[in-house]
């Protein structure tokens, strides 16, 4: 460790159990917080950039909020694709241990890997040369969502997940899947299906995957839950049933059922940055663990943090990891034009996910500047060149710099 990332560490830490945003020079990310109405759960729609999805719209409920502000972006959106195959042992996801520097799961689920981790996504339908001086863990941007591999009913194409997947596998780096279930990038054909022969392609779908790539770490099963996405298929999911939610508890046990030995994800945006999509997000999450769906951990994709002050995202996520479950930072970027500005957002908030005990792996969504889905949000020039949040990042991590 060097002396740069060990003052880091200490500056983090006491910062971090004072509750202070400045002490020891850390430095303040900003609010970037207004006052008003927040998130999700009620009636109106605004309008947001979609999530995870082609820059479409996304309709985000809104509701008078006692919190933060209205989303104003969300979601990882659409690009191409690109990945390929592997094999664990184990009985299933379970939850990570709330370790801040390793991870290893309890009940039945498989181990996680020896310290946190730190991923990034394809760029472009492809990984980049030098991916894995940089990263440890990889997210297909857009190849693995069902639309990408299933566009006509029974027709798969894997081979963009096959070139990501077998470059995970050869680099000794973690394959994290995106996504299952989710209201976007769906397949066209599937909504006009009958509910029994939505189940049917549903459970081939997951089954297919997981036998083709067995070394699969990490799965976001459901993505964006209502408000944000709703997916076409939701009845051959089980509908709402007794549980309000049984679609997702149903997404979740196929998953278990195909991929015993990945961690299985509950994914969305704003629920560590805007009050009332936290907690309508904590209480889907809540009833859907209720009602016996084996979901290992939660997922934040952050894409807004970078506008809160990050006392406020700290407090969300110690908020979220009140169900029992860890939080993962799924989709991290910060929408920053400014280099000394995004550095000091970087400083602040990866330091403080760092050092979180709950939050057992990191990844950024997107690190090529103009290769990203939101302007701004991009770490290193196409010839190598860093920006000084990534050159911070890459000394913090004693990787690459």
């Amino acid at each position: 460790m060097n002396k740069k990332r060990s003052s880091r560490l200490l500056c983090s830490t006491a910062w971090i159990a004072l509750g202070m945003a400045t002490l020891l020079g850390c430095g303040d990310g900003g609010d970037g917080v207004d006052d008003g109405v927040g998130g999700s759960g009620g009636a109106g729609s605004a309008s947001t950039s979609s999530g995870n999805g082609t820059n479409s719209s996304s309709s985000a409920s809104t509701t008078t909020g006692v919190g933060p502000a209205t989303s104003s972006s969300s979601g990882d959106p659409a690009t191409t694709s690109a990945t390929s195959g592997g094999a664990t042992t184990g009985v299933g996801g379970g939850d990570a241990s709330t370790s801040a520097s390793s991870s290893a799961s309890t009940g039945t689920g498989g181990s996680e890997p020896e310290g946190k981790f730190v991923g990034n996504i394809t760029t472009s339908g492809a990984v980049r040369d030098g991916f894995a001086k940089y990263w440890n863990q990889i997210t297909p941007e857009n190849e693995g969502k069902w639309g990408s591999v299933e566009s006509s009913r029974g027709n798969k194409n894997w081979s963009s997940l096959d070139r990501t997947y077998k470059y995970a596998q050869d680099n000794k780096i973690i394959f994290k899947h995106h996504v299952f279930v989710w209201g976007s990038q769906q397949p066209s054909w599937v909504g006009s299906l009958s509910p029994d022969e939505q189940k049917k392609a549903v459970r081939s779908w997951m089954e297919e995957f997981c036998k083709r790539y067995p070394d699969t770490k990490y799965i976001d099963v459901v993505n964006e839950p209502p408000p944000h996405t709703t997916p076409s298929y939701t009845a051959g999911l089980g509908g709402n049933g007794a549980s309000g939610w049984d679609w997702i508890v149903n997404s979740f046990k196929w998953a278990r059922e195909f991929c015993p030995n990945a961690v299985l994800i509950l994914n969305d945006y704003n629920n560590i940055e805007y009050e009332n999509e936290h907690r309508h997000f904590k209480d889907i999450a809540k009833k859907v663990i209720d009602a016996g769906a084996p979901v290992d951990a939660l997922g934040a994709q952050a894409h807004d943090a970078f506008k809160i002050n990050t006392n406020t995202v700290k407090g969300y996520i110690d908020s979220l990891a009140e169900l029992g479950k860890p939080v993962y930072i799924t989709e991290y970027d910060i929408g920053e034009a400014n280099d000394n500005r995004q550095k000091q957002i970087m400083e602040e908030q990866f330091t403080m996910f760092w050092n979180h005990p709950k939050i057992p792996g990191i990844t950024l969504w997107g690190y090529i500047v103009g290769k990203t889905w939101r302007t701004g949000t991009g770490l290193q020039q196409e010839n190598g060149t860093m920006r000084p949040a990534m050159q911070w990042l890459m000394d913090f991590l004693d990787r690459g710099g």
